[in-house]
């Protein structure tokens, strides 16, 4: 969040499990749409939250299965652990507020009273979340009862069911619509209060973000029953929340068309990915360009002699790039390896997507753009730190020239020496 100097423009809080991500999309298009449009158009001013059920260790093991972005902020456990940046640094004033009329070792005992409830793994049993299976027929009866006994012991618990499976114990404190409006005032009082916020769900835990006010919020398509339950009896008249249309990460970017929030047009639905677009900025520059290297190894656009001579415009003629492996080429000789790569990638599982872009102009018309690029080919999945100098354009200021190209492998992500050039 340093990179903002005042209100975030839009902040999105989004569900993650058939939400942001939609476990039916092998190929992951909805999530890589949304990555594209996030990068290019709103990293830089506005603020990416993920709220999640998820405890923090089947949270990362999701970001291995998944081309998730790296959020500003992340809000797992069902709103009762908030934690900051790509570290993830915990919020400890979000922890102690949450320990008023708590007990867990009171919440295990009474628990431990009802046959009904079967313990989730140990890695969902957090500080102050006690998590259980219950099957959905025995649900209102359990719930009903285990209140009144947390109650007779002196707590003021939250009893949340969800997906028709999941029941969980929480702070009465808690919940995501609760973390929410303690990070909205956070921020607020920081200077970083967002002009709009859009929550996003799919699930009975979404609930209470759609209660949080001044939100707009969505409903993506495929939302349970029991929240288009919740919205026809509570939210069927409020203008600010949706219904979409469109699955999960696609539904999100519906929803920012429908409120007018900001672009909602991904660059992945613009075919034509390099020439004659209109670039906005360096990050929807890069973002632009590895759609391209995308699509040229995939083999899905044209093989145009106009492609080469674009990239010659673009690539500075001095201009060069340092390879991962730390090997010096000039970036004219990418160019000229560009034909033969053509279509190498045809038929195979192959995706390119940029995270965590950020650019300063350093000094008058020249930008420091860095990135990081992902890459998925078959099973294998690598990173590279990557770092862009690139000049604007004098008889063009929103376009640029790349003159220097830096790249680095994350740890863990060491490619092999075959790795194209064009990267």
């Amino acid at each position: 969040m340093d990179r903002l100097n005042g209100s975030a423009n839009l902040m999105i809080v989004s569900d993650l499990d058939y939400t942001m991500v939609d476990h039916d999309d092998s190929e992951n298009l909805s999530l890589l749409r949304f990555n594209a449009l996030w990068e290019a158009y709103y990293r830089h001013n506005s603020l990416l939250v993920f709220s999640t059920g998820r405890s923090p260790t089947i949270y990362e093991e999701l970001r291995k299965q998944k081309p998730l972005l790296t959020p500003d902020i992340t809000i797992m456990s069902v709103g009762t652990e908030i934690t900051y940046g790509e570290s993830m640094v915990p919020d400890d004033g979000w922890k102690q507020y949450l320990d008023h009329k708590w007990n867990r070792d009171i919440v295990v005992e009474e628990t431990a009273k009802f046959p009904e409830l079967t313990s989730q793994s140990e890695t969902e049993q957090r500080p102050h979340k006690v998590s259980f299976y219950l099957e959905k027929g025995k649900a209102s009866k359990v719930v009903q009862a285990l209140s009144k006994c947390l109650e007779n012991r002196g707590l003021d618990v939250k009893i949340i069911y969800s997906n028709g499976i999941a029941l969980d114990v929480l702070p009465q404190a808690a919940g995501k619509g609760r973390a929410l409006d303690f990070l909205l005032q956070k921020l607020k009082t920081d200077g970083l209060g967002p002009l709009n916020t859009l929550v996003c769900g799919d699930s009975g835990n979404d609930a209470e973000l759609f209660g949080v006010p001044q939100v707009y919020g969505v409903m993506v398509s495929n939302a349970q029953e029991e929240l288009v339950e919740w919205y026809a009896q509570n939210a069927r008249d409020n203008a600010q929340i949706t219904h979409a249309t469109e699955r999960c990460a696609a539904g999100i970017m519906q929803a920012i068309g429908n409120f007018n929030l900001g672009p909602n047009v991904s660059p992945r639905d613009i075919k034509d990915s390099i020439i004659n677009i209109k670039v906005l900025s360096p990050s929807h520059e890069v973002v632009m360009f590895y759609l391209f290297y995308e699509r040229w190894m995939r083999g899905e656009i044209e093989n145009s002699e106009q492609y080469i001579q674009n990239l010659k415009s673009i690539f500075h003629s001095t201009g060069n790039s340092v390879h991962p492996s730390g090997v010096d080429r000039s970036m004219q000789q990418i160019i000229y390896t560009l034909p033969k790569m053509f279509g190498e990638k045809k038929g195979h599982h192959f995706r390119v997507w940029i995270d965590r872009v950020s650019f300063a102009e350093v000094s008058l018309g020249s930008w420091l753009v860095k990135f990081d690029k992902w890459e998925l080919s078959g099973n294998e999945l690598r990173c590279c730190l990557t770092k862009v100098l690139m000049n604007s354009k004098v008889d063009a200021p929103n376009k640029f020239t790349w003159m220097h190209l830096h790249q680095s492998w994350l740890d863990g992500s060491e490619g092999k020496d075959d790795t194209p050039w064009f990267i």
